[in-house]
C-alpha cells in the first residue's frame, strides 16, 4: 500500500464511489485511494436488495417541499444523465413509470392541491393527475377489486428509473479506476483517523496512509469517525432498519402511497425488482435498531459510539419517540417482522396498493432491507430530515439516508470541489466537464 496521498476516500458505497469518480476524471489530483472494508464496493446499504431501488426525483415524493424538490430533482438528474450514457443496455437499472396514488376525499384532496396550487405541475412537465379509468389502463391491479365509491386520484409520470446501485458503485469505481494515481483498497477496514501537521494519518488494516485531505463517506460510520475528531457533538443518530414483502408481478411500474405527515421515511409502496420485473415488492418497513448495520452485532457498540450516553442524546430519542405520531408508527413496524403476525398487519398496506392481494400472496423478504441513519439534532431535540454533511478541516463527513443515492453524483460535484479548496489551490475540478458526462445526458424529450 502506498503511503502518501493528495485525498483518501473512506467508503466504498455509492456516495464514496461517486466522488472517486469525479476526482478522478474531471480533476488534475494526482494521488487518490478509496478505502472500503468490505470485500466488495457498495455490499451494504448499496446492495440492490438493501434499498429500495428508487431514484427519488421529488415528483411523487409527498413529503418534499418545492425547494427539496427542485434539489433532489437536479440531482435524480445527474445520476440517470449518467446511467443514460454508460449504461445503453440497461444492466444497472431499468426505466418504468411511476404514481403516487390518494385514496378517499381528504388524500385527493391534499394530493390535488399539491399539483394544482404548491409548484409541482410547473416543476415536472411531465407529471399528470389522473382519474380511475386512466389508473386502470396503466396499472389495472390498482383498480381491480377497490370500492367504486372510494374517490381516488394519482399523479402519474412515465419517467422513473429503478436501479442497482451496488452495480452502479462499482461502474464508477471502474471508471475511476482506468485513471492513474488511483488506488482502491477493498477489504481494508479503516480503523482510525488522526489529524496531523500536514494532513491526516488514516489508519487501516493493512497500515497507515497519509493524506491532505479526506472525506469520510461511511453511511452511519460517517458519524462515528466525526465525533472521534470532534466534529459533530451536536448529533447522533436514529438508525433505522427497513423491511420488505414479496409478491407475485402484480404491478407494471412503482406505486407509492400519500407519505404520512412529520416523517421522514418513505411512504410504503410496490414496485418490481430492478432485475425481475415478475416479483413485486412492497415496503420499506422502518424500526429503530440499536445498531449501524443490519444484522451486524458487531456494529451495536458503534452505536453507542454516536450516541453519546448523555443527556442531551436520551432527552433528544425520548423527545422524538413519544411524538404522537412517530411513537405508533414505530410500534406498528415492530409487530410486521414478527412471525405470521407480521403479514397480516402489513396487508392492508399492500391492499391500499393492491385492492385484490391477500394474505397468500405476500411473503416476508428474508435477507433485504438495510439502515438508514436518520440524523439527531441533539440541541433542538429533534429529528431531522434528510442528509448531513460536516465540513472541517481539510475533512468531510456525509451521511446519507435517503435520497443520498440518488443525489450521490451531485454530492460529489460539490465534494470535489470542496477538495480542490483543501488542496491550497494546487488543483482543479473541471464541473462543465462533469456535467457533460452526466446531466446533459439525462433524456428530456417528450
Amino acid at each position: 500500500m502506498a503511503e502518501e496521498y493528495d485525498l483518501i476516500i473512506v467508503g466504498g458505497g455509492i456516495s464514496g464511489a461517486s466522488l472517486l469518480y469525479a476526482v478522478s476524471k474531471f480533476s488534475d489530483i494526482e494521488h487518490v485511494a478509496l478505502f472500503e472494508k468490505e470485500a466488495e464496493i457498495g455490499a451494504i446499504n448499496t446492495y440492490h436488495t438493501n434499498n429500495s431501488q428508487t431514484l427519488h426525483f421529488g415528483d411523487i415524493e409527498t413529503n418534499y417541499t418545492l425547494e427539496k424538490a427542485e434539489s433532489v430533482k437536479e440531482g435524480a438528474e445527474t445520476l440517470a444523465g449518467y446511467l443514460e450514457a454508460t449504461d445503453p443496455e440497461r444492466t444497472m437499472y431499468d426505466r418504468r413509470s411511476k404514481m403516487v396514488i390518494a385514496v378517499g376525499e381528504e388524500e385527493v384532496d391534499r394530493l390535488e392541491r399539491r399539483y394544482h396550487e404548491k409548484g409541482f405541475g410547473d416543476l415536472y412537465p411531465k407529471l399528470e393527475l389522473i382519474g380511475r379509468e386512466r389508473i386502470a389502463e396503466l396499472e389495472p391491479a390498482v383498480v381491480e377489486g377497490r370500492d367504486p365509491s372510494v374517490e381516488i386520484r394519482a399523479l402519474y409520470t412515465p419517467d422513473g428509473y429503478v436501479v442497482d446501485y451496488g452495480e452502479t458503485a462499482k461502474s464508477l469505481v471502474a471508471e475511476a479506476t482506468e485513471s492513474t494515481g488511483v488506488d482502491v483498497y477493498t477489504d481494508t477496514p479503516v480503523e482510525g483517523i488522526v489529524e496531523t501537521a500536514d494532513g491526516y494519518a488514516v489508519r487501516t488494516s493493512a497500515g497507515t496512509a497519509m493524506a491532505e485531505g479526506v472525506v469520510v463517506s461511511a453511511g452511519s460510520h460517517s458519524l462515528q469517525f466525526a465525533k472521534q475528531l470532534g466534529y459533530g457533538e451536536d448529533m447522533a443518530l436514529l438508525p433505522i432498519a427497513g423491511s420488505f414483502f414479496l409478491a407475485e408481478d402484480f404491478l407494471n411500474g412503482k406505486v407509492y402511497t400519500l407519505q404520512m405527515a412529520k416523517l421522514p421515511f418513505a411512504a410504503v409502496h410496490g414496485d418490481a425488482d430492478v432485475h425481475d420485473a415478475s416479483v413485486t415488492r412492497f415496503g420499506p418497513t422502518a424500526k429503530p435498531v440499536p445498531a449501524l448495520e443490519r444484522g451486524e452485532l458487531s456494529t451495536v457498540g458503534d452505536f453507542f459510539d454516536v450516541f453519546g450516553l448523555d443527556l442531551d442524546s436520551f432527552l433528544s430519542y425520548a423527545n422524538i419517540l413519544a411524538d404522537k405520531v412517530l411513537l405508533p408508527y414505530v410500534l406498528r413496524n415492530l409487530v410486521y417482522d414478527l412471525p405470521e403476525i407480521g403479514e397480516r398487519a402489513f396487508l392492508p398496506h399492500v391492499q391500499k396498493v393492491v385492492p385484490g392481494a391477500t394474505i397468500d400472496d405476500i411473503e416476508p423478504a428474508r435477507g433485504y432491507g438495510g439502515i438508514r441513519p436518520q440524523i439527531v439534532d441533539t440541541s433542538a431535540r429533534s429529528l431531522d430530515m434528510g442528509e448531513a454533511t460536516i465540513e472541517g478541516e481539510d475533512i468531510i463527513f456525509n451521511i446519507t439516508p435517503s435520497p443520498g443515492a440518488s443525489t450521490c453524483l451531485k454530492n460529489a460535484r460539490r465534494d470535489a470541489q470542496s477538495v480542490v479548496s483543501f488542496l491550497d489551490g494546487d488543483y482543479t475540478f473541471d464541473a462543465e466537464a462533469f456535467d457533460q458526462a452526466t446531466i446533459e445526458n439525462f433524456p428530456r424529450g417528450a
